[in-house]
């Protein structure tokens, strides 16, 4: 099954929503997106050809990645693209519109969903109109099922309308969430010749009729994965013999709390997630925890980042266990550029259903399309990161997470006349 044009831009996101995909498992999005681009005359680049895959962070394992492609054969989609894909998720698609004399124009978008459950009540609307998530334990909680959607509707609307003479590059991006995929797309080359970039966001609890030109400043974010690794024992005869490998997540968590916070701005740690799978009889041989941290600057991420490793590493030592870590994923921050906010501020105002503009807000939380804007700034590009509001009822990252359909067009609107702007 294809995007054709028969099917509308709210009928597309309500069938990304209903098959959702978490980051570097999205080959059933790559697919429709890449069939629908290709008829539309666009060169697509796939897989190791749009992300460097030595560069991947927090990829799942092979038999993951196998059964996610598995997955897809009963969905409504051609596998023709399968082999194409590989085992890499993510897109890259180019076109020149007009004579091309204009400028190079790219657009990022990701695909990615959440590992978590969607609500089932009939007061969440994709429950009540059924297109909630076939997926058990996966959910578009963070709307990248509409900016996918978007992605694709700007290729039709350019495609329809015209307008741009320049040629168009669009970045579908793989596995946002956790800061994964952004550094991997930033290192293809395929930014190197951009002039102007812009990157978009749904919602983030603004209203449909709310663009915001410059979302900027995001906190640079580092999330790590690790693993303490002692000797069990029996915890009643021979407690003496064990070497506890919780004991030592405990101290370390209740020390990567206590990491004195920067004077140069702000920082954040959290430890979301603890496991260690044994009986309350036995020493822990084995312990995991997931950390991240965060930091106004990429600077205060590494501070935070340094400290976070000094004192794993000596919790593991007090504590006479071993310790690994693997950074899970990371993103850094940016400022956008006011040139090109100028031309989203103007090109926004002229769409018939934006109520307000805003200039710049602080992001607040991460983004790993940093990395794309700052490889675009580097070569001499211009970038900004697009705020389009959607009054989602819930929160992000939230099991009743939801967007206004109509924010759908309204985006596709004021990125399509800022490139015909440009």
């Amino acid at each position: 099954m294809a995007y054709t044009s028969e099917l509308s831009l709210k009928e597309i996101r309500r069938d990304l929503h209903a098959y959702p995909e978490a980051g570097w498992k999205e080959f059933r999005t790559t697919a429709l997106v890449a069939e629908e681009l290709e008829e539309q005359g666009f060169t697509v680049h796939l897989g190791a050809d749009a992300v460097e895959t030595s560069e991947r962070l927090g990829v799942p394992s092979e038999d993951e990645i196998q059964e996610a492609k598995r997955r897809i054969q009963d969905t409504g989609c051609s596998e023709r693209y399968l082999d194409r894909i590989g085992d890499v998720t993510g897109i890259v698609a180019e076109k020149t519109y007009g004579s091309g004399a204009g400028p190079t124009v790219g657009v990022r978008v990701d695909m990615d969903a959440l590992e978590r459950v969607e609500a089932s009540e009939k007061e969440h609307r994709p429950a009540r109109e059924g297109f909630n998530s076939r997926h058990p334990g996966v959910m578009h909680a963070c709307g990248h099922d509409g900016h996918t959607t978007i992605g694709i509707g700007i290729a039709r609307e350019l495609d329809a309308n015209g307008g741009f003479d320049g040629h168009l590059k669009l970045f579908f991006q793989p596995a946002e969430e956790g800061g994964r995929g952004g550094y991997p797309m930033s290192k293809t080359g395929h930014l190197e010749d951009i002039d102007h970039f812009l990157a978009l966001h749904l919602g983030l609890d603004n209203e449909t009729g709310k663009v915001i030109a410059a979302y900027e400043r995001p906190l640079s974010n580092a999330k790590l994965d690790v693993t303490f690794i002692g000797e069990g024992a029996h915890a009643g005869k021979a407690p003496n013999q064990g070497r506890n490998a919780l004991q030592a997540a405990t101290t370390a968590i209740q020390n990567v709390y206590a990491i004195p916070r920067h004077e140069d701005g702000a920082t954040r740690i959290n430890v979301g997630q603890v496991y260690s799978p044994n009986a309350q009889n036995v020493i822990a041989e084995e312990a995991q925890m997931r950390v991240e941290v965060r930091g106004e600057t990429a600077d205060l991420n590494e501070y935070m980042l340094a400290k976070v490793h000094r004192i794993i590493e000596h919790a593991a030592g007090m504590h006479d266990v071993e310790c690994e870590t693997a950074l899970y994923g990371k993103t850094t921050t940016f400022q956008s550029d006011s040139s090109l906010v100028d031309i989203v501020v103007q090109a926004a105002n002229s769409v018939e259903d934006v109520e307000m503009v805003v200039d710049r807000e602080d992001l607040g939380a991460s983004e790993d399309a940093s990395y794309l804007i700052n490889e675009v700034q580097k070569n001499g590009g211009k970038a900004t990161y697009v705020g389009i509001g959607a009054s989602n009822p819930y929160g992000h990252h939230t099991s009743r997470f939801d967007i206004d359909e109509d924010a759908l067009p309204l985006g596709v609107n004021v990125l399509s006349k800022t490139i015909r702007q440009l």
